[in-house]
């Protein structure tokens, strides 16, 4: 798949091929959102936490009489039908992780790429070169890209202070690392903004687990 490579400045100088492998894989909507939930899981505290009877403190004297006054029988003022009372089957804390092989995530993420390149939602600049924290450098950039009026996902290969410093009051663009590259992310933006290294460096990532031609019995030519 062939995508134009252009510059900050948005003008294209070249074109980059993006392996069909990564970005023109099979989509799997059941497992891309298998895998959105366990991320969401996997992102909850679980420190919720309500008191039974038992742990509300107080009500250790009898209110009144067992017999005698013509009301209903009560033990504690911190039974549940008390106000102030404790709890019944109330939240505690609890994990809830989720665990997901590493095949079917990284299954996943090519599924979410593929989405994208499919949908002409992926960019590609040759390089981005910010020298200081400066928002108006990052707004230029995308305004040249086409990218303004869209949510955009920049991803990067190395990290970069100054250009994570330049995009973090955009509300509307998140810079991350290929590394961290996560389906809530992919699934969350709109455009997908990649330099030329981080394609790279994601189609290493996500195509390792892939069986080699000669695994599969066909034949490189030379």
């Amino acid at each position: 798949m062939l995508v134009p490579l252009k510059n900050m400045n948005g003008q294209q100088v070249g074109e980059v091929e993006l392996s069909d492998a990564v970005f023109a894989a099979p989509i799997n909507s059941a497992l891309m959102h298998q895998a959105l939930l366990r991320q969401l899981a996997n992102a909850r505290l679980g420190t919720h936490d309500t008191k039974e009877r038992g742990e509300v403190s107080g009500g250790g004297r009898k209110p009144w009489r067992q017999k005698g006054t013509g009301r209903a029988r009560q033990g504690s003022t911190r039974a549940p039908n008390w106000v102030g009372g404790g709890t019944v089957f109330g939240p505690t804390p609890r994990k809830y992780t989720q665990a997901l092989p590493k095949k079917m995530h990284r299954h996943a993420l090519r599924s979410a790429l593929s989405v994208k390149a499919a949908g002409g939602n992926v960019l590609v600049v040759d390089q981005i070169a910010v020298d200081a924290p400066k928002t108006k450098v990052a707004v230029q950039m995308l305004s040249a890209l086409g990218a303004s009026q869209q949510s955009v996902l920049l991803v990067t290969a190395e990290k970069s202070a100054a250009l994570w410093s330049s995009t973090r009051n955009l509300p509307q663009v998140k810079t991350v690392q290929s590394g961290y590259l996560n389906i809530r992310d992919l699934l969350g933006y709109d455009l997908l903004l990649l330099t030329r290294e981080a394609v790279d460096s994601i189609e290493l990532w996500l195509g390792s687990d892939l069986p080699s031609r000669r695994a599969t019995g066909e034949e490189t030519e030379l």
